[in-house]
């Protein structure tokens, strides 16, 4: 099923605790060369057929106002995957 995939994460200068928590656990476990984790979510709309260059245009736009929280989120991609 095509979809338009919106990849968004936390701002580069703002805090991510959950990636942090990760990032501590790893090198607790043996991953020394892991020095920085960032936690993101990714966000799958779903079509029946593949998405016009409109669609994802409207995609963008529905990421930046509804989907991601400008305030302390980027939307870091909008793509298309079959």
């Amino acid at each position: 099923m095509p979809k338009i995939i919106v990849e968004v994460m936390p701002k580069a200068d703002l805090l991510d605790p959950a990636g942090k928590a990760v990032a501590n656990a790893l090198q607790r476990k043996g991953n020394a060369e892991i020095t920085n984790v960032r936690i993101g979510k990714r966000i799958e709309l779903h079509y029946e057929v593949t998405p016009t260059e409109a669609q994802v245009e409207a995609a963008k736009q529905i990421a930046a106002d509804f989907l991601s929280n400008g305030v302390i989120e980027d939307v870091v991609a909008v793509t298309v995957e079959n």
